[in-house]
C-alpha cells in the first residue's frame, strides 16, 4: 500500500471533513477560490488570508509554510509564521518564512480551523530512505562522475541491465542539476554521440514509483520531430535512472543569451520561437497508449506535455548553416517530481524561481494542460527579448506568481513595437485563465505580426 497523508478538520465548521494525499503535491490553504483545501470566505472565517499557508506533500512527508498571512499560521500552538500588523499584504508577500515538517498528530491551526495531521508509511518505503545511495550530483569533487563511470564498466562488462548503455565512453561533462548530471558520450564502435543523463532520486523508490517513471519516459520516447531532442533509450540500476539523447552540438539557448550580451534581437528571437512552437504542436497531439499510473489506475490521452520549458531547456544544434531549435528536457524533470522522486524540492529552500510558470500550475501542481507550455513559450520569448522575467520576484515566489500579473513588456523595453508587445502581454495572461490554448493559435498571432 502506497503511503498517503491525511488532513482531517478537527475544530471549525468544517469539522469532520477530510483531505487525503496519496501522491506528490503541493497545495494552498486559504479563503480563495483556487485553494485547496478550500476555506469558506465567510465572517467565521475572515481571520484567515485568500493564500494563507503552503503545504509540500510528498507521502510520507508533509511540511508548511506560512504566505506572511495576517492572523499567523500556528503548529501544535506554535506561530510559525505572520505579517507584522503594521504591514500589508503586498508587503507580508516579500516575506519568507521557514518551513516545517510535520509528523503524525501535528495540528495545524489557521484562525478557528485546526487540521490535524495522519501519516501512513509502510516500513519498506521508511528503511529505503535511510538507505538511498548518494551521487552527489552538485559536488564540485568527482564523485558523481566516477560513479557514472563504474556504471559504463558495468555496462561494458555484459552486464544485461545495462544493454541499452553499452558500449559507451564519457568523452566530457556537459552540466549538471540538482538531481542529475548529463554527459557527452561516443559508441565505441558506431562513432555515435549522445548525451547521457543520469537522475538520482532524492528519496526512497519502490517498484510501483520506479514502473511509473520509466512507462512515462517511454512515453515521451514516442516523440520523434526535428524540433525535440529525442530519447533513444531509458533504464534504472543500482538506484540510478539513466537515459541516452539526441545531442546537441550548439549549447542552449540561455547560453546563447549571455553570449549576445544577455537578449536577443526580435528577428532572432522569434523564428527561435516559432520552431519550439512546431515541436510543441506536434507533442500536443501525440496520441500516447494506455499506462498505469502511480496510484494503480490506468489512464489514455493525447498529448505530452513539458511542464518546465525555460531557455536552458531549449536546445541549438548545428547543420552546415542552418541552426535547428530543439526542446530538451521533454516531460523528464517534471515526471520525476511528479513521480516524488525528488523529494519535496518544488517549495524548498533549494526550488528554483518558477519565473516561466502560469499560475494554474502553481496552485494545482498536476494541471497538465498544453496551454501551460504556450504561456511558458510566451515567457520565454519576453525573456530572451528583455533579458528580464515576465513577474516582478521580490519574496515568496509561490506568492508573485498567484497575485501579481506580468509586467507589460515595454515596461522592460519601450523599443518593442507595440503591436507585438500587446501580443506577447495577451499570451501572458493567466488570470482567469491563459488565453492561446494551443500552439497553433499563438504561432498564426505571430505570423501576423512578424
Amino acid at each position: 500500500m502506497p503511503p498517503k497523508v491525511t488532513l482531517t478538520i478537527t475544530e471549525g465548521t468544517l469539522k469532520g471533513q477530510e483531505f487525503i494525499f496519496d501522491s506528490r503535491t503541493t497545495c494552498i490553504i486559504g479563503r480563495s477560490p483556487d485553494c485547496n483545501p478550500k476555506l469558506p470566505d465567510d465572517e467565521t472565517h475572515r481571520t484567515i488570508s485568500r493564500y494563507h499557508c503552503l503545504l509540500d506533500i510528498n507521502p510520507p512527508d508533509i511540511r508548511v509554510r506560512d504566505f506572511g498571512s495576517k492572523n499567523g499560521t500556528f503548529v501544535n500552538g506554535t506561530k510559525i509564521g505572520q505579517r507584522q500588523p503594521e504591514q500589508t499584504p503586498e508587503e507580508g508577500a516579500k516575506l519568507i518564512f521557514p518551513e516545517y515538517d510535520l509528523k503524525t498528530n501535528d495540528e495545524i491551526q489557521l484562525g478557528n480551523t485546526v487540521l490535524q495531521v495522519n501519516i501512513e508509511a509502510n516500513k519498506e518505503v521508511e528503511t529505503s530512505r535511510t538507505s538511498q545511495p548518494e551521487l552527489n550530483i552538485n559536488s564540485k569533487e568527482t564523485g558523481s562522475d566516477e560513479k557514472v563511470r563504474q556504471l559504463l564498466q558495468q555496462a561494458n562488462s555484459g552486464n544485461s541491465d545495462l544493454l541499452s548503455i553499452q558500449g559507451y565512453t564519457i568523452l566530457k561533462g556537459l552540466g549538471k542539476g540538482r538531481f542529475s548530471a548529463v554527459y557527452l558520450a561516443r559508441h565505441q564502435e558506431t562513432g555515435q554521440e549522445v548525451a547521457l543523463k543520469v537522475m538520482l532520486p532524492a528519496v526512497a523508490t519502490n517498484p510501483n514509483v520506479i514502473n511509473f517513471f520509466l512507462q512515462e519516459i517511454n512515453n515521451t520516447q514516442l516523440l520523434n520531430h526535428p524540433n525535440i531532442i529525442k530519447v533513444l533509450n531509458s533504464g534504472y540500476y543500482d538506484g540510478i535512472f539513466f537515459f541516452t539523447l539526441e545531442y546537441c552540438n550548439g549549447d542552449n539557448l540561455f547560453n546563447l543569451m549571455r553570449q549576445k550580451g544577455g537578449r536577443l534581437s526580435i528577428d532572432e528571437a522569434i523564428p527561435i520561437i516559432m520552431q519550439v512552437l512546431n515541436g510543441l504542436e506536434y507533442a500536443h497531439q501525440t496520441d500516447i497508449p494506455y499506462v498505469k499510473l502511480a496510484n494503480g489506475s490506468f489512464a489514455r490521452g493525447r498529448g505530452l506535455v513539458h511542464r518546465d520549458l525555460k531557455p536552458s531547456n531549449i536546445f541549438i544544434k548545428n547543420t552546415n548553416s542552418d541552426r535547428i531549435i530543439k526542446i530538451g528536457d521533454y516531460a523528464l524533470s517534471k515526471t520525476f517530481d511528479q513521480a516524488g522522486l525528488s523529494g519535496q524540492s518544488m517549495s524548498g529552500t533549494k526550488a528554483e524561481t518558477p519565473a516561466f510558470m502560469p499560475r494554474q500550475q502553481m496552485i494545482n501542481f498536476k494541471y497538465i494542460k498544453p496551454e501551460i507550455d504556450i504561456w511558458a513559450a510566451a515567457a520565454c520569448l519576453y525573456f530572451i527579448l528583455t533579458g528580464a522575467f515576465p513577474r516582478d520576484f521580490v519574496g515568496d515566489p509561490f506568492l508573485a506568481v498567484l497575485q501579481t500579473n506580468a509586467v507589460p513588456i515595454r515596461k522592460r523595453d519601450n523599443s518593442i513595437p507595440k503591436y507585438l508587445a500587446e501580443l506577447i502581454d495577451l499570451a501572458l495572461v493567466d488570470k482567469p485563465e491563459i488565453h492561446f490554448k494551443d500552439a497553433i493559435s499563438f504561432k498564426q498571432a505571430l505570423s501576423s505580426v512578424f
